[in-house]
């Protein structure tokens, strides 16, 4: 069976424009049952299998995460993954009209799925530790920001706090990600939260568990705030601290190089987001953010 075929199975196949590039989206209809298909190149089907099989997982054990109904590869090389569709709202629209109250309780429930979904998947059979995984990919990055990158003042404190805590790192515990933990990504749904979009993202989507606060939605501190004190049960440890702040402040430095050559019209933004970094952690001498104090 083809993509024409497949979706010819469907009273409506409606296609998702929004969202990553990547999997084609569909939204897809057969009498009162609504469905999300994704539509992946062949040779992703064995990391397809893997995320369909960790989702039923997460499913099975009562997170609310889209139920998986079909993984299967077409005659023209291609791989479906049919899943139940999540109506509701993305919590980014919602939360701006939110009182502080509202978004600190939301922010809650968002801590409380990510840390269950970190529970319900370590990863303690994997060759490489989280230190090799994260600065295979950083130390490129790093090395190209030195040679080729933009110089700005406390530039140079970024990097020194980055080299004087990744040894941090060593000792971190693996899970599997969510690969995409974001308010873009949670669905709200009657006051509950549901969890989609997922897909492999950095370093095949294993890593540190805290690893995933990079993507934290800070613009609403109170929800920032929710997440962090329910996935932690109020009891945040300082190493938690000191590796978010270094998480924070290499995707910020690393991303200069990436937007001199591939996004010049972003620059000067992302220029001012590091600028942004050296006063949430002031000066990179307290991993703390000012919203969380």
């Amino acid at each position: 069976m083809d993509v024409k075929a497949f979706l010819a199975g469907f009273d409506k196949a409606e296609k998702i424009a929004r969202g990553m590039a990547g999997d084609e989206k569909y939204h897809c209809v057969r009498g009162d049952k609504e469905f999300l298909l994704r539509i992946a190149d062949g040779e992703d089907y064995e990391e397809k299998k893997r995320e369909f099989e960790h989702l039923k997982k997460l499913g099975e054990v009562g997170l609310t995460v889209p139920k998986c109904i079909e993984l299967t590869k077409s005659d023209d090389g291609k791989v479906f993954t049919l899943m139940s569709w999540i109506p509701g709202e993305e919590a980014e629209k919602l939360i701006p009209d939110m009182s502080r109250e509202e978004q600190y309780e939301l922010g809650e429930q968002a801590g409380r799925i990510l840390r269950s979904i970190h529970d319900a998947a370590p990863v303690t059979d994997d060759s490489k530790s989280w230190y090799e995984r994260y600065f295979e990919v950083i130390t490129p990055r790093i090395d190209s920001y030195k040679t080729e990158g933009i110089s700005f003042e406390g530039s140079d404190r970024i990097l020194n706090y980055i080299e004087e805590n990744k040894h941090l790192m060593r000792s971190r515990p693996l899970c599997r990600h969510h690969g995409d933990y974001h308010t873009g990504n949670l669905i709200v749904n009657d006051g509950k939260l549901w969890v989609i979009d997922w897909h492999t993202m950095d370093f095949d989507s294993i890593g540190d568990p805290w690893y995933e606060f990079n993507r934290l939605d800070t613009k609403y501190p109170e929800f920032a705030k929710g997440q962090i004190d329910a996935y932690f049960e109020s009891r945040v440890p300082d190493e938690f601290w000191r590796l978010f702040a270094l998480y924070i402040s290499a995707s910020a430095i690393t991303s200069i190089v990436w937007a001199k050559y591939w996004a010049p019209d972003k620059l000067d933004e992302i220029l001012g987001l590091n600028r942004s970094v050296l006063k949430l952690f002031n000066n990179m001498d307290n991993p703390i953010p000012k919203w969380y104090r």
